[in-house]
């Protein structure tokens, strides 16, 4: 099996990977102690692309590695800390304070090479490394800074390895601080030319989901964090499940990246539904296909109908007819064809796995490359210049050793990319 290396980086990476790690753990048959009570071959079958099995004195541990402030101790109290090998959590005595300055030169400068120390062990444990899968957000200062001053790092020296980012961009609407489209900004200018594939998870659109079609009127990041793990768990199905089709991250980026620079995705799931309304949705194929292509279930706040498809793979999971499926898809296709870009035919790929997840008869999970993700850089490029105009809140990062002119080459690097 080809084995993935997963790193989380600050707060919400922590976050969000802990309850990414509960969620496949769960699916897997594996409990919070690393012990195995499943049902089906299946879930063993290809377990070793995220677990590998400690000698029986010691627990089960994941090829994991923590970066955690704060929120370190919770991970380890949490249901599922057992699960994690003591020396993979690496920490610094101070946090990055929001600031990607602080982040990627100065303390996540001092610690990285101890984090490069537990990658490097874990990455040489693997049969056959397939590549890194890093979860952060590029709003605050450590998992922004310090992620991807990681994911450069990681290149040097895997230059032939897969890089996967899930990475949360920042909304006004779900926000903790001022200068999210700086650090936003700068970490975007690493990602473009450092990650052979980035999975953006929009806060605003997670918000609005859980507002709109799961009607809850005050989501909390647990909630959000759920809806971004079921895509997380979605995308990653290929890789843990026997598939038929994208079943490693270098084939998931053969199909999906046409150009280098291109390789931003949006997650989308279906079916997502209100707890109340549950039991009266028989969830059909045609219906999943509905969902998966309704701008209202993408997880990036973007309308797919202002731009084109590059690409686009769907994953179904659950018991289904293989003949309905490319049917609808088919449909779908020939319906919107003004929304697929002409020049790249057959630009719409399916996979399907047998194993539906916890809860569920059948789902979809679906990952697009399309050109109407400008919406959302334009949307950060906007605040940006606003602010650096001004010149404000530079000093934060003018004092931690950056020039002025990395913020003039991020910023037409993301306009760029924009055109």
């Amino acid at each position: 099996m080809r084995e993935i290396v997963h790193i989380q980086v600050g707060q919400c990476g922590n976050q969000m990977g802990t309850k990414f790690w509960e969620v496949i753990s769960d699916e897997h048959g594996i409990d919070p102690t690393g012990t195995y009570h499943g049902d089906s071959d299946l879930q063993l079958e290809r377990i070793n692309v995220y677990y590998n099995e400690a000698t029986v004195d010691a627990l089960t541990h994941s090829d994991d590695l923590f970066k955690y402030f704060s929120t370190m101790d919770a991970v380890r109290a949490g249901p599922y800390g057992q699960l994690f090998r003591p020396d993979n959590f690496v920490f610094g005595q101070s946090g990055a304070g929001n600031n990607w300055a602080k982040g990627h030169y100065t303390e996540g400068a001092e610690i990285v090479d101890s984090v490069l120390d537990v990658v490097r062990k874990e990455a040489e444990a693997c049969d056959c490394l397939q590549g890194f899968q890093l979860i952060h957000s590029l709003g605050g200062g450590c998992g922004s800074g310090l992620g991807t001053l990681l994911i450069a790092k990681i290149r040097e020296e895997y230059p032939d390895r897969i890089m996967l980012t899930y990475s949360v961009v920042p909304s006004p609407k779900v926000s903790d601080t001022v200068i999210e489209p700086y650090n936003c900004v700068l970490s975007a200018h690493q990602l473009l030319e450092n990650s052979d594939e980035t999975f953006c998870i929009d806060n605003e659109a997670l918000y609005d989901i859980c507002f709109r079609t799961l009607k809850l009127t005050t989501p909390t990041f647990g909630d959000l964090n759920h809806l971004a793990v079921t895509a997380l768990c979605g995308a990653t199905t290929c890789l843990r499940f026997p598939g038929q089709l994208n079943a490693d991250l270098r084939k998931l980026a053969t199909n999906m990246v046409p150009f280098p620079r291109l390789h931003f995705f949006i997650p989308g799931f279906a079916p997502l539904t209100s707890r109340g309304n549950q039991p009266y949705r028989a969830v059909t194929v045609p219906e999943l296909v509905q969902q998966i292509f309704d701008a209202k279930n993408l997880m990036a706040a973007c309308d797919p109908r202002h731009g084109k498809y590059l690409t686009a793979a769907v994953v179904f999971r659950g018991r289904m007819s293989m003949r309905e499926v490319e049917e609808q898809m088919l449909n779908v296709k020939e319906k919107n064809n003004s929304y697929f870009a002409e020049w790249i035919p057959d630009n719409l790929k399916t996979a399907v796995c047998d194993i539906p997840p916890r809860g569920l008869k059948m789902s979809a999970t679906f990952i697009a490359n399309t050109t109407a993700m400008i919406d959302l850089w334009k949307r950060v490029a906007e605040q940006f210049t606003a602010m650096f105009r001004r010149k404000a809140f530079l000093h934060w990062y003018t004092g931690e050793g950056m020039d002025e002119i990395e913020f003039t080459e991020a910023e037409s690097n993301m306009n760029d990319l924009v055109r």
